[in-house]
């Protein structure tokens, strides 16, 4: 669950936008040697997305699905046919991650994120048009406050990042063998044999009562 959540965190969702073309893609890491590491599979439509990732040893796999437009998230545990959801409520920090899915101008990003700032924000730029994997991208460069630059290409016929870097440590990630197309409905569903997981209360976090 931890690696399924760092890898999407770190380096999807802070520049994921909505999608406009259902599509399902490889993710890769890509280290700063140029080698590559495939990390799992990718589902997108519209609103919704999947990812799935293949543990390295013991050949465990976890999912995770989320829902842009609820605003809520899934990690679900095939072996033990169980899963535990996320809603912005639970975590104030992810109310802030939500909102980099509002950049739904791919020729103007820069506008929607500033408009969606947070107090470790810097600035971002766009840096014009480059191709990654025979695909038209545009890309973008942001800086945070501390200095930190990504640089993040996105595809404006599916309106998705499909490369990013981290260009302090020269290590990223991209979507690669991208395949436009529906896809089935019951991949962004928690299956109905699935039992919830109840997560212990996070500090901080307020009480309902």
């Amino acid at each position: 669950m931890r690696r399924i959540l760092l890898l999407l965190f770190s380096c999807i969702l802070t520049t994921a936008v909505f999608a406009q073309q259902d599509f399902s893609a490889d993710v890769v890491r890509v280290k700063a040697d140029n080698k590559t590491m495939p990390q799992g599979k990718m589902y997108v439509t519209k609103d919704k997305m999947r990812f799935e990732s293949h543990e390295e040893s013991g050949g465990h796999q976890g999912m995770f699905i989320m829902d842009f437009a609820k605003q809520t998230s899934a990690v679900l545990m095939p072996e033990r046919k169980m899963y535990v959801e996320f809603t912005p409520e639970q975590n104030p920090a992810k109310q802030r991650t939500w909102a980099f899915f509002r950049a739904t101008d791919v020729d103007d990003a820069c506008t929607s994120w500033h408009k969606m700032a947070t107090e470790n924000w810097g600035s971002c730029k766009k840096l014009g048009s480059e191709t990654v994997n025979g695909r038209n991208t545009i890309k973008y460069e942001g800086t945070d406050k501390q200095g930190k630059v990504n640089t993040v290409w996105l595809d404006p016929k599916i309106a998705f990042p499909i490369k990013w870097k981290d260009n302090q440590d020269n290590d990223g990630g991209e979507l690669q063998n991208i395949k436009e197309g529906s896809q089935p409905s019951s991949l962004f569903e928690i299956p109905s044999d699935y039992q919830k997981m109840q997560m212990p209360m996070m500090p901080n976090m307020p009480q309902r009562h």
